[in-house]
This record gives structure tokens, C-alpha cells and sequence, in this order.
């Protein structure tokens, strides 16, 4: 004999597996802390400020 399946209750737990994965991808993708963001910028500003204080002909 085979097991009854309720196709409802089916449904509803594979939306709820999807949604679930996709919040762990998205925690992994966005997922940085405020300080994480603030030095990655300050790193880039920095960057940035190196590269155009090496230009030979400066737009003043």
C-alpha cells in the first residue's frame, strides 16, 4: 500500500526549502558587517588617492 500525500502540505515545505536556501545565499553574498563595509571603503578611498597623487599631470 502506498502513502497518502497531501499535495498542500507538499508545496507549502518545498516553498518554505527554496526560500530558506535562498536566504543562506544571500547571507553569504550580502553579509558583511557595518565595520567590514566602512574599511573596505576607507581601503578603496585610499587606493584611489594613491593612484592620483602618482599622476604626472594633475588637473588642479
Amino acid at each position: 500500500m502506498t502513502n497518502v500525500i497531501n499535495l498542500k502540505q507538499f508545496r507549502k515545505k518545498k516553498a518554505r526549502d527554496t526560500k530558506a536556501s535562498q536566504a543562506a545565499d544571500n547571507r553569504v553574498e550580502h553579509g558583511r558587517t557595518k565595520a567590514e563595509k566602512l574599511i573596505s571603503e576607507s581601503e578603496k578611498n585610499r587606493d584611489l588617492k594613491k593612484i592620483d597623487d602618482h599622476k604626472l599631470d594633475k588637473d588642479t
